[in-house]
């Protein structure tokens, strides 16, 4: 992999089962933690045993500013007054050309969090929206 072949500028389109989020220009908390037991062995006080148990997930948030995407994303939120259902994602990071640089699948994602603008004429920023989901792991078939 050269410099070329890396991404400078990205943008994530965001999919969760047949609800096209659109693209986001921030994503964070993609990862995961093997979350560690620690054992003390009697006689032995040079040496504490550090045990793996679990993975752990954090939380995924994805934020842009307002455009029309943000419809699909109160779409989506209003389907959930029916009842919510965890379900798979995918997050594909993008070039500015559209060239996929990585994919992430997901599995039994449930929505944590949805934030709005903050409507203030006083505030020169861009309003901008932020998802917060929750995911228990990956799928096999990411980049």
């Amino acid at each position: 992999m050269t410099v070329a072949d890396t991404a400078v500028s990205v943008c994530f389109v965001v999919k969760i089962d047949t609800h096209d989020l659109g693209s986001f220009t921030s994503c964070e908390g993609l990862g995961c933690e093997v979350v560690l037991e620690t054992r003390e062995e009697g006689g032995n006080n040079a040496y504490v045993w550090q045990l793996p148990t679990r993975l752990k997930f954090p939380n995924i948030k994805l934020t842009r500013p307002l455009g029309p995407d943000t419809m699909k994303v109160a779409k989506w939120i209003s389907g959930l007054a029916a009842g919510v259902k965890r379900t798979t994602a995918t997050i594909q990071a993008m070039t500015v050309d559209g060239t996929v640089v990585a994919t992430w699948n997901l599995t039994d994602v449930v929505p944590v969090r949805w934030t709005g603008p903050s409507l203030n004429l006083d505030s020169p920023k861009a309003s901008t929206e932020t998802i917060e989901i929750a995911h228990h792991g990956f799928l096999p078939g990411g980049n």
